[in-house]
């Protein structure tokens, strides 16, 4: 295993073999974002490497070496040796960069890099580059983007917790959560100053509000009654009852306008010892009153705290409320996103916020019945929520499986749970949860049915499959309850897992149905896009990219009765310790997930949408990228599930 090297530094002279070399670099990051006479002049010091397949470029726990490397043709593998077994981390092909601890750490390399076949090597020399690091920012971020993605592909299942300790400095993010305007609560309860303080108090508690602005005829704010105002000077006696409000008020009134920022909120309440500030449309006392902010909006402001926002749900008495604090949920989703938090770690606490809205929701529901249920019933999510891994809202996708009852009080029985279904599905369409365009929702009879009827319909989906029971079953099986009984859930994935384990074949229409989807790359390795319809021309991530990786972790979550483990992150983790020999494959396929996960997640913030439908010309060429190597694992996970079940049997 022997390889060549060629120096290409110019004298003087022209050199073609660096202009070559310049017009492969310009055309992928960070060598894209340097000028034209920069990248000539890094061009002109590479070193061209030349490897047989199986030759090293660098060992593991061997010196750094003082340049790091891109691949022009070929695949460098990346490979970590814990005691006599040598683990796949990463491949790395044309355009992708490795190698990157000199530039970092400039410690002894902690994974190996071999050539998996013959290839050809640029290496850049530490010196030349760094010069462009200090100078630039983006090509900083993405060389340290680069090398935390191969550091994490290791390190973030073997040493959690750990920090890189780099030696390229990155800005601190910013509290996104202090620098944004506040979420006011608009229509304040009002009284005019010939109100009677008695009369206050009992609307106050009618309305559940903690606070009455005083106005004048034009509404123009002239003092604050809250409840500490009450208390302090009412309840002690000190004031009677009968008193009109000015008696009692706060005044003059802290004003603000509505574009106040957190922190400048913050900063008035603390400074002026207050608990409430009066919104006003210009911000002066001398304008009309549109809402009032106080210590507890401040508190639910800072949503970098779920636990805050949980406890905000369980005590919102209106559903509207609610939509208020589900966009408090999408700014705490973009500052994660932002700060890089680890993908599962996202998924636990959107999940519980996302549960905790759906739970509060049902409470509220059935507050609107006129009766209590009949029989016990459990209110299951399912697809991406099931899985806990919607992050973006999207669809609705539930359903309600009630007790069993006689015959003759069934069509009773349901017609409750179809009703309680319908406040439920509209209640969480305003919080900002679509319908299901399919009626996938609890409200549909077909999926508001007994623990009897649920068993019987899963039984027949899986002995008679057709080709929408085979589509449903993909869905419904992905299923979590969240409200109510739980022990007929139970009853249910046992007759999945029974079911499954009686018809081996039942596992192969599924597998079908995963080779069957459409790929995401064509066969010169460019993105196949939709070629009609309302998302002509954009790319379908949901569809091509990640139900693969989703329908693969499934089956074979399934195949080896995996019960209880739903997300497509764990079941890749429990699979890759189930079946040592395909390891890699599975961490890969989870690797890929993640990064598509935080991609769509991203996408969706961005464009206000669900993410899944992408416009290609807005992406960056290291966007495209690192799609692309995300694509990787896909045919491989679909090779598995033809070979383990013989697919071509059934197609």
């Amino acid at each position: 295993m022997v390889y060549y090297s060629i120096h290409t530094k110019i004298k003087g002279v022209k050199n073609t073999i660096a202009e070559r070399i310049q017009d492969f670099l310009k055309q992928f990051p960070p060598f894209s974002l340097l000028s034209k006479e920069e990248l000539l002049f890094v061009s002109s010091q590479i070193r061209v490497l030349y490897l047989e397949k199986g030759a090293y470029v660098f060992r593991q726990d061997e010196q750094c070496h003082d340049e790091f490397y891109i691949v022009r043709e070929g695949a460098i593998g990346l490979y970590r040796t814990t005691g006599n077994i040598q683990n796949f981390v990463d491949i790395c092909d044309s355009g992708d960069l490795f190698g990157l601890r000199i530039m970092i750490i400039k410690k002894n390399y902690r994974m190996a890099a071999l050539a998996n076949e013959e290839s050809i090597v640029y290496a850049i020399p530490s010196s030349v580059f760094k010069p462009f690091i200090d100078e630039n920012k983006e090509v900083n971020n993405f060389l340290l983007e680069t090398f935390a993605t191969h550091a994490r592909n290791y390190f973030t299942e073997t040493e959690k917790g750990k920090k890189i300790d780099n030696t390229i400095t990155i800005e601190p993010a910013s509290d996104l959560s202090t620098l944004r305007t506040i979420s006011y609560r608009k229509k304040p309860l009002i009284c005019t100053s010939d109100a009677i303080v008695k009369d206050i108090a009992i609307e106050m508690n009618a309305k559940k509000s903690d606070a009455i602005v005083v106005v004048d005829d034009q509404k123009y704010p002239i003092g604050i009654i809250t409840d500490s105002d009450l208390r302090a000077k009412v309840a002690t006696g000190l004031i009677s009852t009968e008193s009109h409000v000015t008696e009692v008020m706060t005044t003059p009134v802290k004003a603000y306008s509505k574009k106040i920022t957190v922190a400048e909120a913050q900063i008035a309440l603390i400074k002026n010892n207050i608990s409430h500030l009066c919104i006003t449309k210009d911000g002066t006392r001398n304008s009309k009153t549109v809402g009032v902010f106080s210590n507890h909006d401040l508190l639910v402001s800072f949503g970098n705290n779920p636990s805050v926002l949980i406890k905000e749900i369980k005590r919102v008495k209106k559903i509207q409320r609610l939509r208020y604090i589900r966009k408090q949920v999408e700014r705490l989703l973009t500052t994660y996103l932002e700060q890089d938090i680890p993908t599962m770690h996202i998924l636990n606490l959107i999940s519980e916020i996302n549960d905790a809205l759906v739970v509060r929701t049902i409470d509220l529901s059935l507050q609107e019945m006129d009766s209590s249920p009949p029989v016990l019933f459990s209110f299951l999510v399912i697809g991406s929520q099931g899985r806990r891994e919607q992050l973006l809202i999207t669809d609705q996708d539930n359903a309600i499986v009630f007790e069993d009852v006689e015959e003759i009080r069934y069509t009773e029985t349901q017609n409750y749970f179809l009703e309680l279904a319908r406040r439920i599905t509209k209640n969480l369409h305003t919080i900002g949860f679509e319908y299901c365009p399919a009626e996938m929702m609890a409200s549909n009879p077909r999926w508001c049915m007994s623990v009897s009827e649920w068993e019987k319909q899963f039984r027949d989906w899986m002995t008679t499959p057709t080709e929408e029971s085979t589509l449903l079953s993909s869905i419904f099986f992905d299923f979590q309850a969240v409200y109510g009984d739980t022990d007929m859930v139970n009853q249910l994935s046992d007759v999945v897992f029974d079911g499954v384990n009686k018809s081996k074949r039942f596992l192969g229409l599924l597998g079908v149905s995963a080779l069957q989807k459409p790929s995401p790359l064509g066969f010169f390795k460019q993105f196949l896009v939709e070629q009609n319809g309302e998302h002509k021309d954009t790319f379908d991530i949901k569809i091509r990219a990640m139900m693969v990786l989703i329908d693969g972790a499934r089956i074979l979550a399934l195949y080896h009765n995996l019960k209880g483990i739903n997300n497509t992150l764990l079941r890749y983790e429990k699979l890759a310790a189930l079946e040592p020999n395909n390891k890699e494959l599975f961490e890969s396929c989870a690797k890929a997930f993640r990064v598509l996960l935080k991609f769509r997640a991203r996408q969706g913030l961005m464009h206000k949408d669900s993410g899944r439908y992408i416009q290609l010309n807005t992406l960056s060429k290291n966007d495209k990228l690192k799609l692309k190597r995300c694509f990787r694992p896909i045919r491989d996970i679909q090779e598995v599930l033809r070979v383990r079940f013989q697919l071509k049997t059934y197609m």
